[in-house]
């Protein structure tokens, strides 16, 4: 008898819609359920390819004519951080950071919802509920912690100013969202985060830190460029620069 969760996902695609990036243009996206005992490995088969996940869902723009999202990793072992990166990982050094079970809570959910509100507030994301959230964090059929960042507090648990979904591959880590505090005295909160996964990356030996999809010339996606050496996938494949 044939294993049925080691079956190869169906694929299916989205109907066209505004994009979200790109004044004028329709968005259209091909995904798969994830599912069954081998939902890590394919996930991640599929991550180096393009796609990424939500919940139990993966992936990847589609679109008619064009191929502007570029799916971008930072390759860890041969990244050295300039001068202000190095200032601001030592800035931020006494923050309590923890890699927590993927379990929402009531002070992510209003975290993110002043992230949302103060940066993104006409996204997609902008209408999520408490649920919404939950699903968001709780729903994952591959090995997901929430990394949080908290002010140091001598009872062990300050203020949370930061958190990511993170995917954990055997080739690297996946962010599939990050989000903290907009209004806080803390500076380039998110920075610091991509250089705390970069920093654990490296720790676990793992070559890779997934950034997701980057837009050459919008200037909301160019801090994801400034953790160089970043590798771009293109038709030949994963390439730097």
């Amino acid at each position: 008898m044939t294993d049925q969760s080691f079956r190869f996902p169906r694929f299916f695609v989205t109907a066209p819609a505004p994009c979200p990036y790109i004044p004028g243009r329709l968005e259209r996206k091909v995904f798969a359920e994830i599912k069954g005992s081998n939902a890590g490995l394919m996930t991640e088969a599929l991550s180096r390819i393009g796609f990424r996940r939500s919940q139990n869902v993966v992936y990847r723009p589609s679109c008619d004519g064009c191929a502007a999202c570029i799916s971008v990793r930072v390759a860890v072992d041969d990244f050295v951080p300039s001068t202000s990166q190095r200032r601001l990982l030592k800035r931020h050094a006494d923050l309590d950071v923890a890699a927590c079970a993927p379990w929402s809570t009531e002070e992510q959910y209003d975290l993110m919802r002043r992230y949302l509100m103060a940066r993104h507030p006409e996204g997609g994301m902008a209408a999520m509920d408490a649920y919404d959230f939950a699903d968001m964090v709780e729903q994952t059929p591959v090995d997901t912690v929430v990394v949080e960042y908290r002010e140091p507090h001598p009872d062990g648990r300050g203020a949370l100013v930061g958190a990511c979904v993170t995917d954990k591959q055997t080739d690297g880590l996946s962010m599939v969202y990050s989000f903290f505090d907009p209004m806080g005295a803390r500076c380039s909160l998110g920075t610091f985060i991509i250089l705390d996964h970069i920093v654990r990356a490296q720790r676990a030996k793992l070559p890779y830190v997934y950034l997701g999809y980057w837009i050459a010339g919008r200037p909301q996606m160019d801090y994801k460029t400034r953790f160089a050496p970043v590798e771009r996938l293109t038709s030949r494949g994963w390439l730097r620069g």
